[in-house]
């Protein structure tokens, strides 16, 4: 990672945090006017965006690390764990909210000054509604599972902020105390549901998930140019992201009769070409003669060559598009 992205990257992160710790005490504020319940699990999730926030800005300062001797495809994985903290600490806010609100349901009390209570409220969100697009629209562009994660945590915190002030504001109309504690049960429930997604994505991704179904048929597009211009043929294509990098190998099978020269002008060719369709990828490639049928026996851990040996695919060893990779060609007799 350049070293002026990774500055902008933190300098985004520094702004979250910010906004985290400026909606803490205007919620904590309004917590403290009314005495709600629900803006009481609106402040704890405020407390979550903090807290997450400040791992975010650890993570992206390390996964800007440059590659070293332990660590030879660089740090990107350690945005990962930055979203899997930031998807464990939703839910535990979110258990936090659901024991509360069931003590208030059973013994539910009356709202203070309501009306300013969420005047507060409604500047806090205002403020996280801003940062989140801010975050968002910086992780779509520098491919930032972190910032992207981060920006998602606080449209959710709007979210939820919206909905306790509308719960909160019946409970003023109507006098039914125990909605209060109906509002914050709702928060809870949203909220995992928010952290899930990010748990699953980080998951994903230190296991080295596929690229998207977009990405492989960019990939896709190129190989099929290069079948037809050339003449060559491509199998045991594998694809992992870590972070905002991109992984690409593939086999190369070309004539026999080919020199070294020319194979290795060619993958020079390809691995640009691949490059750039993605918009920034590392790509590898390994050069094979494409008569020798030694050359199609990839590892065994690869689906082609299960396939090929008549084995049943396991689930999930597919290219993460959705469908099977393509079948390698039979080779070609040698007369």
């Amino acid at each position: 990672m350049l070293e002026r992205e990774t500055a902008m990257l933190t300098r985004f992160a520094r702004l979250s945090i910010a906004a985290a710790m400026a909606t803490i005490v205007l919620k904590t504020a309004a917590f403290a006017l009314t005495r709600s319940v629900g803006l009481l699990s609106d402040a704890l999730e405020s407390g979550v965006n903090l807290v997450a926030a400040a791992v975010a800005y650890v993570a992206l300062r390390v996964a800007a690390r440059p590659a070293d001797e332990q660590h030879l495809y660089g740090h990107s994985k350690a945005e990962y764990f930055s979203a899997g903290v930031e998807g464990c600490l939703i839910v535990v806010a979110a258990a936090a909210i659901v024991v509360s609100a069931t003590g208030r349901f059973l013994h539910p009390q009356p709202l203070a000054h309501p009306g300013l209570g969420l005047a507060v409220s409604g500047a806090a969100a205002a403020i996280n509604g801003a940062v989140a697009a801010v975050l968002l629209r910086a992780g779509h562009r520098c491919r930032s599972i972190t910032l992207t994660a981060d920006g998602r945590h606080l449209l959710t915190d709007v979210w939820t902020t919206a909905g306790v002030v509308a719960g909160v504001a019946a409970v003023a109309v109507t006098g039914w105390e125990r909605l209060d504690a109906l509002v914050a049960l709702g928060v809870g429930v949203h909220i995992v549901a928010a952290g899930w997604h990010l748990i699953r994505r980080a998951v994903g991704g230190l296991m080295d998930r596929a690229l998207p179904a977009s990405d492989h048929q960019a990939i896709e597009a190129v190989l099929g140019r290069y079948r037809h211009d050339e003449g060559i043929r491509f199998h045991a294509l594998r694809t992992r992201e870590a972070g905002a990098r991109r992984f690409v190998s593939v086999h190369v099978l070309v004539p026999g009769e080919w020199s070294v020269h020319a194979g290795h002008q060619l993958l020079d060719r390809l691995e640009a070409d691949l490059d750039a369709a993605l918009g920034g990828a590392f790509v590898f490639t390994h050069l094979e003669p494409l008569e020798d049928p030694a050359s199609y026996a990839d590892g065994r851990d690869h689906p082609e060559r299960r396939r090929a040996e008549g084995l049943r695919p396991e689930d999930g060893e597919t290219f993460g598009v959705g469908h099977p990779a393509p079948m390698s060609p039979a080779p070609r007799a040698v007369s």
